[in-house]
């Protein structure tokens, strides 16, 4: 009766296009542009009769964690036509997606959900945060100019490598692939999209890219390497404060630079948590990176009632930065699938799991899992 499409036509493609406009109030004008980014060959679509009632995109990128960018597909534009929801329609076509992700050995997946609902019934759960944040200008009162400001083209090469420097620092930061690229770069409908380099040209320290208009700043990008690129950033920004009242961003929940501001002033406005799933366990924790001091085992036991490889006992030895896993061990410490996510991604600590009946575990094994999966809190600055 469903269909599963992996490559679907121009037609399936079209309906799907209306089918997303309605799910997200989008005009239909928007759909040709989107479909282009992302490409026909990465969306999904199901089928009943014949007919398409749903679909989804794949943007086929990398994530960090621990230092070690791991391949990544994000789902973006999941979408089934209204007089088909409540039928399963959307957990037919996650379940046949994540099983073709794993045919493609692809260790894990991440989305931005309208819903959690759908998402946790497949094995996604929350991995980290994106936070927009609101600061107003008068308050930053730093006066640092050591470092040279220089107004560049969107197109700097520079910037892709600057942001992979830090990025690789951040749990959960993105690979940007070229269709996230085109997003985090376009220049708005109406405006222009400043860019900056902080630094020497040929040892950059950072860059911003920005949108201005009426009292507002907001940034659109940025990736900072130093504390003295951070001061120039907020001083750049502070001298804007005869016109512009306040400065916007989407970041991390923490974010140390901060500190270098007199006041507590920066307020986080809005926050939405992304999910992850984890694929394919294995390549997920040999993939990653880990503290590079670290010698320690852990015994897992893992239950996915969807992908029954990643069912059964684990064990995990870390070493020299590196993560080896085998079959066996005693499985002392438990836990499904999905609440293995925010595990994975250092978004909920063992001590947590556990106080939320998501994970059993003796407090040795406890202490262990703590320092394999230590690091900064997970997040992104990117949205799709």
């Amino acid at each position: 009766m469903y269909q599963y499409i992996s490559t679907p036509n121009t037609q399936q493609l079209e309906r799907l296009g209306e089918i997303v406009c309605q799910c997200f109030g989008s005009l239909l004008s928007e759909w040709q542009p989107y479909l282009n980014r992302i490409g026909g060959e990465n969306f999904r679509i199901i089928t009943r009769q014949e007919q398409t009632i749903g679909g989804l995109a794949i943007y086929h990128m990398g994530q960090w964690f621990g230092g070690e960018s791991l391949p990544m597909a994000g789902i973006a534009a999941v979408g089934v036509a209204p007089e088909y929801r409540g039928q399963g329609v959307a957990n037919r076509l996650l379940k046949q997606t994540i099983q073709e992700l794993y045919r493609q050995q692809i260790p894990i997946s991440a989305l931005y959900p309208a819903t959690q609902i759908p998402y946790r019934q497949v094995g996604y759960e929350q991995g980290g945060s994106y936070c927009k944040w609101k600061l107003p200008t008068a308050s930053i009162q730093l006066r640092e100019r050591d470092l040279t400001l220089e107004r560049i083209e969107i197109s700097d090469r520079r910037i892709a490598d600057i942001y992979r420097q830090q990025s690789r620092l951040n749990n959960g930061n993105l690979e940007r692939n070229r269709a996230i690229w085109e997003s985090v770069l376009e220049p708005p409908k109406e405006g222009t999209l400043y860019a900056y380099l902080i630094g020497s040209p040929d040892r950059p320290e950072g860059y911003i890219t920005f949108t201005q208009e009426k009292k507002q700043i907001e940034i659109a990008d940025w990736a900072l390497l130093s504390a003295a690129a951070a001061k120039r950033v907020w001083t750049f920004q502070g001298d804007h404060r005869s016109q512009i009242e306040e400065v916007t961003w989407w970041g991390s929940p923490v974010n140390p630079f901060l500190l270098l501001l007199p006041e507590q002033s920066a307020i986080v406005e809005k926050q939405e948590n992304w999910m992850l799933r984890v694929i394919d366990l294995a390549t997920a924790l040999t993939k990653r990176g880990y503290p590079p001091e670290l010698s320690a085992e852990l015994h897992l036991e893992v239950r996915d009632e969807l992908l029954p490889t990643n069912n059964g006992k684990f064990r995990l030895q870390v070493c020299q930065g590196k993560g080896k896993i085998e079959r066996g061990g005693n499985g002392d410490f438990q836990l499904n699938i999905r609440h293995f996510a925010s595990l994975y991604t250092g978004f909920l600590s063992p001590i947590q799991l556990k106080q939320l009946n998501y994970l059993q575990a003796p407090p040795a094994a406890l202490a262990t899992a703590s320092l394999i999966f230590t690091g900064d809190r997970p997040w992104m600055p990117d949205f799709f």
